[in-house]
């Protein structure tokens, strides 16, 4: 997956797909994949979001291949948007039989789940006022307008919008809460009712070879949802997924299937024959360009993604759960490391290292600048990116925090106002 310096946008033409080699199958021994002949490089897992849409024909079956576009995600409760890439893959534990799917009546399932999936297209804005697009997929669990979808999807965006079947327009949708380590947001579209609904099956009865399908919005393309067919070739599988800046996600617990994955496709059903979701597709293998194509996904289980609705809805916040909109101080970060503040002449060697600031947010005001570190937030320290993240979302928009700070000059401390900032 390319990286960008530009905010997020992707410049390249949205039919510039390459095509990707098969994953090698897992080892019975130890679980871990056969490592690959030298010349097909080893598959990567990405999280297929997808850049803004183009027109696409209504109700076309996809024969897809996985393209290598973006998933767009920011530092939460940071402000800083990020280009996530995808890291190399530690699949782990379950099993595949390879079966292939050949008897369901995919459109026909498949117009029966249509209604109750939506389109989802987020804004995000980068430190220094660009503008990002990404795009995804959400199913409707209320006929209120609660929208299941990845975190990944509406990771840093300043705006949500929905599309749905049947209705002209784009509908907003706030966050009613996200769960930032498993991958799991849901979403209140606003001013809407009598909506269709999907209907969950329980993941728990899936087994090896069952046929499944698979519904999003390929390449963010919106209109009728792309679907692809395929089986479950493995459960309980573990994979690593980078983020292209040397930070990574650990997802346990998912479903492997064996139907084509495209960008875009996150946050959409995988579904029985039955019409039932039993997953939720979050991530594909990722090869190399001008390889040939690639059907692994992974979908998190129908029955952990409730269960965390069930957190969310409850209001249960923690340390991975945030409730609501979270506290904003408006830095981009990394973290620091010894070699760095040495070449900038810094005192300390670890803590948030401030690569930008955003205009008229709280830092600024607070004299934050570039190339500070950012140590402590009421007196707690900080040793990382990741640390200072989650210090902010403890906090909500509107209340107060110490922040303190290094720079060439010396120590430096602060009380601040966090505000609303982009979705965590």
């Amino acid at each position: 997956m390319p990286e960008l310096d530009n905010g997020g946008m992707d410049d390249r033409p949205a039919d510039e797909h390459p095509t990707l080699p098969d994953p090698p199958e897992p080892s019975p021994m130890s679980g871990w994949p056969s490592p690959p002949p030298p010349t097909h490089p080893t598959p990567q897992p990405y999280a297929p979001a997808s850049p803004p849409p183009a027109a696409r024909p209504k109700g076309r079956i996809v024969a897809a291949v996985l393209a290598a576009l973006l998933l767009l995600g920011a530092g939460a409760g940071l402000g800083w948007g990020f280009t996530r890439d995808q890291g190399s893959p530690a699949a782990i534990g379950g099993s595949s039989n390879g079966q292939a799917a050949t008897s369901l009546d995919v459109q026909a399932i498949a117009d029966r789940v249509e209604p109750a999936v939506v389109d989802i297209n987020t804004e995000i804005q980068g430190s220094l006022g660009q503008i990002g697009h990404g795009a995804g997929t959400g199913m409707l669990l209320t006929s209120s307008g609660e929208v299941l979808t990845n975190n990944h999807v509406i990771e840093g965006a300043t705006k949500i919008g929905v599309s749905i079947t049947g209705r002209s327009g784009t509908y907003a949708a706030t966050v009613v809460g996200a769960d930032i380590k498993d991958d799991v947001a849901l979403l209140q579209v606003q001013g809407v009712s009598g909506l269709p609904t999907v209907t969950l099956a329980d993941s728990s009865d899936l087994v090896l070879g069952q046929e499944v399908v698979a519904i999003g919005n390929a390449l963010g393309q919106g209109g009728s949802p792309s679907v692809t067919e395929g089986t479950v070739s493995a459960l309980d599988r573990s994979i690593t997924v980078g983020d292209g800046q040397g930070d990574s996600e650990h997802l346990t617990g998912l479903i492997q299937m064996d139907a084509p994955i495209q960008p875009g496709d996150s946050g959409g059903p995988l579904v029985d024959s039955s019409a039932r979701v039993v997953g939720m597709i979050t991530a594909a293998a990722r090869g190399n360009f001008g390889q040939s194509p690639s059907n692994v996904g992974f979908a998190i289980p129908s029955n952990d993604a409730l269960g965390i609705v069930g957190e969310i809805r409850s209001g249960d916040e923690s340390p991975t759960i945030i409730i609501g909109p979270a506290g904003f101080l408006g830095v981009g970060v990394q973290d620091l490391d010894s070699e760095t503040a040495a070449r900038l002449g810094l005192n300390v060697t670890s803590g948030a290292l401030v690569l930008s600031v955003r205009p008229g947010a709280p830092a600024e005001s607070a004299g934050i600048t570039q190339q500070s570190v950012i140590t402590a937030i009421d007196g707690q320290r900080v040793s990382s990116a990741d640390a200072l993240g989650t210090a902010i979302r403890r906090h909500d928009p509107g209340e107060q925090i110490q922040v303190t700070w290094v720079d060439r000059s010396g120590t430096h401390s602060a009380t601040v106002r966090l505000i609303t900032g982009p979705a965590v």
